[in-house]
């Protein structure tokens, strides 16, 4: 079974096109390294919860959209060595010339690698 990393991110909602761009640039890198898919959704119907929900876990205020993103990789073997590529990969680093900054907080992004345990399909 494959293994997923998933990432929750506030993002400035006027900052959605450089959203796109941005992942349109880095995306294809997850892919170069060995991911099965890249998928970056932007948050349409992220309700408030009584006791928390993904606007409260990334800290959101009212000017920011929640982004929800996820990359598939054929496994943790493949997924731990593109972390490691990608870490030395000038094209990874903000402080590259060249390279856009990034359209949001990182410091309030959540993440986390997952090892799927149930998949049903259609």
């Amino acid at each position: 079974m494959s293994y997923i990393d998933g990432f929750v991110i506030a993002v400035p909602t006027a900052n959605k096109q450089k959203f796109i761009e941005h992942a349109r640039q880095f995306d294809p890198i997850f892919i170069e390294l060995g991911a099965i898919r890249v998928f970056e959704g932007w948050g349409d119907d992220v309700p408030d919860g009584k006791v928390t929900d993904f606007r409260r876990a990334v800290q959101a205020t009212a000017e920011e959209t929640v982004a929800f993103s996820w990359v598939e990789w054929p496994d943790k073997a493949t997924r731990d060595a593109a972390m490691k590529k990608m870490m030395e990969d000038p094209r990874m680093d903000p402080s590259t010339p060249g390279n856009p900054p990034m359209p949001f907080d990182g410091k309030r992004m959540i993440f986390g690698g997952f090892e799927p345990v149930v998949e049903v399909k259609a």
